[in-house]
């Protein structure tokens, strides 16, 4: 499985920005996709994703801020995030199949930096 993020992008605070990944690879949709990110000096965490086809979970960070959708038919996942803060500036990462220890598949990494 190869996941394939679009750009990230420089916003300002409050601005808005949408990430698509789409998965290739695979004989069957993928129901398991979603974003992690890393800022600098932390560890890589969870935003949002699809925990099964309907079900998602969101970082408390980004609750009511971040939405995650998919569009099942092109094996593409996005993340629309608005009311962006500096502290959101990471590297975003797709990511796709959970396994025991986490996500089996990454994408690239897209620099998402939001400037106050």
């Amino acid at each position: 499985v190869q996941l394939q993020a679009s750009r990230g992008g420089l916003v300002q605070a409050g601005g808005s920005l949408r990430l698509s990944c789409v998965a290739s690879g695979s004989s069957s949709s993928i129901n398991d996709m979603g974003w992690y990110r890393q800022a600098p000096g932390k560890q890589r965490e969870l935003v949002a994703v699809f925990t099964s086809y309907f079900s998602t979970r969101y970082a408390d960070s980004v609750r009511g801020r971040f939405t995650i959708s998919r569009d099942n038919a092109k094996n593409t996942v996005y993340l629309q995030m608005n009311s962006l803060k500096p502290e959101d500036t990471a590297v975003y990462y797709c990511a796709a199949v959970w396994g025991v220890t986490g996500p089996k598949y990454w994408g690239q990494g897209t620099q998402v930096t939001v400037s106050s």
